[in-house]
């Protein structure tokens, strides 16, 4: 995995002590259904599983399916990082719609022996233009999936997709 130099640069310091860090997940989603110009209309949820498709990546560390998630960077609002770690790990353009949740997660130990938890935001992102694929070598595989057909997650991110694809307006 691409650990960012700020975060190597903290670990040169602190060694393996827990660090707090903000992370973000991006949930990626577009309409199943291209018109007859192959347009995507924009998502209105909440909205039959069947309609929408939900970008998934296959990470390169552990084979765990999830939706893209990343570490932000100093001075980075969160949204933003959610937008840049769906262009780099997905080479997909998408544009955050709606806070999906906040939440502590972790901690982490790393197989290095690093421990990190994570204060990680959610984010609802609308699909602009891109296939998907595993672009930064942080992942095996990333496609669009039909939100009926998603493949098994963890706890974590099955909760946070449910969430986002409820068109339910508060964070949780």
């Amino acid at each position: 995995m691409t650990t960012p130099q700020f975060v190597l640069d903290r670990r040169e310091k602190v060694g393996h002590m827990p660090l707090w860090m903000p992370g973000c997940t991006a949930v990626v989603v577009r309409c199943a259904h291209p018109d007859a110009h192959g347009h995507r209309p924009e998502v209105a949820l909440p909205c039959a599983p069947e309609d929408v498709e939900v970008l998934v990546v296959r990470r390169a560390d552990n084979g765990q399916w999830t939706p893209v998630t990343g570490i932000v960077d100093p001075g980075e609002e969160p949204a933003a990082a959610a937008v840049r770690e769906t262009l780099e790990e997905a080479d997909v353009v998408a544009r955050a719609t709606r806070l999906v949740s906040v939440e502590v997660v972790g901690p982490v130990t790393y197989d290095n022996g690093d421990v990190t938890t994570y204060v990680d935001t959610a984010f609802l992102l609308q699909w602009a233009q891109g296939e998907p694929f595993p672009a930064d070598g942080e992942n095996t595989e990333a496609h669009f999936v039909r939100a009926d057909r998603l493949p098994a997650m963890n706890e974590r991110f099955t909760r946070t997709l449910a969430r986002a694809l409820s068109g339910e307006v508060g964070a949780a």
